[in-house]
C-alpha cells in the first residue's frame, strides 16, 4: 500500500515509525512531515489543509489510504471531500468526516451530544454576544473554580480554570468582546469545575465497532509539580495506574460504547480515532472533552506498547471489521518526556541546531521529532515541543530515568523539559 500521513508532529513521527512497520506499507509519504518522519517516509511539501494540492498528489502518486493526523483538516472536512469526489472516493480516509470531527470542533456540539447519550459530564451553560449579560450573572453566581471553554478550535489553548469570579469576568468579556482566541472564542462553554485525576482513553472506530488502545495520562503544564501555564504537553505515560480493570469497566459501559451507539443513532460517519479526554472523581469516570484524533504526546506512549500491525487495524477500520481485531499491548511501562524551546508555551525562538541524536543506541528508548527540519545535513529546532523521548521500563521511574538520561544527551540552545513526569507514581 501507498500511503499519506498528514501532519507534522511528535504524533505523526510516532506514527510514521509505526506504520513504516507494516509488511503492508510499500511506501510513505509525510506531509508535511519533520525531520523525523523523513527518516520512516518521504517529506512532501503540502499543508494540511491544502485539499486541492492533496488531492493532486493522491492522483499522481496512486495512494491507497489518507491517515489524518491533526485535528484541523478533519474539522474542515476533509474526509468528506474525499468521500464526495468521484476521483478520490475509492481512497479511505483514517478520521472522521466533518460532522463526526465536530466532537472536537465546536465545544457545545461536544456537551450536547454528552447529554442525549446519558455520558457522564459536568454541568454547563452556553453563552455568546446574544446573552452575554446573562453570561454575566451567571458567573457571578457561580462556584469557584469556573471552567471557560472557547467553543471552537483554539490549539489547545482555550480551556481557563478561573479561580475567582473577577477573573471569570474578565476572561470571559476578552474571550467574548474581545476575541481572546479569534473565531473560536465567539461562543463561550461555562462548566462546572470537577475535582479528581484526569485519564486518556483511546479507541479506533468503524462507526459500529471499536477496539481500545492503551489508556495514557498526560501531563500539561510547564512547571515541575504541575505549576504554570499550560501547554500541548509536556509527557505522557502508559499504562495509568489507577486506571484498573473496574475502571475501565465503568468507561466502557457509561462513555465509550454511548458515545458509538450516538454516532450511530445519528447517522455520523466515523472512521477513526476518539480521544476520551476522562477524570476520576471518587472512583467514577466523568467526560472533561472529546478529540477526534490522537493525543501528542500520548501518541508517544500508547502506539509504542501496541503490538499489532497498525495497517491492519487502519483496514479493518475502513471496511468495518473492526469486530474481527483483537488488540495486543506491551505490558511494559512506556514513558515520554517532551523537551521544548525557551519561553514556550509563550514566545520562543527556533532555528537552533540539535546535537546528540547520533549518539543514542539505546535499545528500550525511542526519539521522536516534535518541532523540527531538516537543513542540509543538520536538524534545527522548530516548534515549542522539539522533541519527545520515550522510554520502556518495568516500573514507571525506571522508564523516566532513561528518558531523562537521553535527554541529557540531546542539546539545542534553550532546551528545557520537566523532570517529574509520572511523579505522582514513584
Amino acid at each position: 500500500m501507498k500511503l499519506l500521513l498528514l501532519g507534522s508532529g511528535g504524533r505523526e513521527h510516532a506514527l510514521a515509525w509505526k506504520i513504516s512497520q507494516s509488511k503492508h506499507c510499500t511506501k510513505l509519504y509525510i506531509a508535511p512531515g519533520n525531520a523525523g518522519t523523513a527518516l520512516h517516509g518521504i517529506n512532501v511539501h503540502i499543508g494540511v489543509n491544502d485539499f486541492d494540492v492533496i488531492k493532486a498528489f493522491c492522483k499522481t502518486n496512486a495512494i491507497d489510504m489518507v491517515i489524518v493526523g491533526p485535528e484541523e483538516p478533519l474539522v474542515r472536512g476533509i474526509y468528506d471531500y474525499f468521500a464526495s469526489d468521484p476521483d478520490l472516493k475509492h481512497i479511505p480516509v483514517i478520521g472522521p468526516s466533518k460532522e463526526g470531527a465536530q466532537l472536537e470542533g465546536s465545544k457545545a456540539f461536544a456537551k450536547a451530544f454528552m447529554l442525549k447519550n446519558g455520558i457522564p459530564t459536568a454541568s454547563y451553560k452556553e453563552f455568546d454576544l446574544t446573552n452575554y449579560e446573562e453570561g454575566l450573572n451567571y458567573l457571578k453566581d457561580h462556584p469557584v473554580p469556573i471552567v471557560l471553554k472557547a467553543d471552537g478550535l483554539a490549539a489547545g489553548k482555550g480551556v481557563i480554570i478561573c479561580q475567582n469570579h473577577v477573573e471569570a469576568i474578565a476572561e470571559f468579556e476578552l474571550m467574548i468582546q474581545q476575541n481572546k482566541f479569534g473565531e473560536a472564542s465567539k461562543k463561550v462553554v461555562v462548566e462546572d469545575f470537577l475535582i479528581g485525576i484526569e485519564v486518556s482513553v483511546f479507541v479506533i472506530t468503524d462507526g459500529r465497532n471499536y477496539v481500545l488502545l492503551p489508556e495514557a495520562k498526560d501531563y500539561k503544564r510547564i512547571g515541575e509539580g504541575d505549576t504554570g501555564p499550560n501547554t500541548g504537553g509536556m509527557g505522557a505515560l502508559s499504562p495509568v495506574p489507577f486506571a484498573d480493570a473496574p475502571f475501565m469497566k465503568k468507561v466502557t459501559e457509561k462513555v465509550i460504547v454511548p458515545t458509538i451507539k450516538g454516532l450511530g443513532k445519528d447517522n455520523i460517519a466515523y472512521k477513526g480515532f476518539i480521544f476520551f479526554g476522562l477524570i476520576k472523581v471518587d472512583n467514577e469516570p466523568y467526560l472533561i472533552e472529546y478529540n477526534c484524533r490522537m493525543g501528542d504526546p500520548e501518541t508517544e506512549v500508547v502506539i509504542p506498547r501496541l503490538k499489532n500491525d497498525i495497517l491492519e487495524l487502519f483496514m479493518a477500520t475502513a471496511n468495518e471489521k473492526l469486530n474481527e481485531v483483537k488488540i495486543e499491548t506491551d505490558n511494559r511501562t512506556a514513558l515520554t518526556i517532551m523537551a521544548v524551546s525557551k519561553g514556550y508555551p509563550g514566545d520562543y525562538e527556533k532555528g537552533f541546531e540539535i546535537d546528540g541524536l547520533d549518539l543514542i543506541k539505546e535499545d528500550n528508548s525511542l526519539v521522536f521529532h516534535a518541532g523540527t527540519k531538516e537543513e542540509g545535513k543538520h536538524v534545527l529546532t522548530n516548534g515549542g515541543r522539539v522533541i519527545a523521548v520515550t522510554s520502556f521500563g518495568k516500573s514507571i521511574s525506571e522508564a523516566a530515568e532513561k528518558s531523562k538520561s537521553i535527554l541529557e544527551v540531546i542539546e539545542y540552545t534553550g532546551k528545557y523539559y520537566r523532570e517529574d513526569i509520572g511523579y505522582e507514581f514513584y
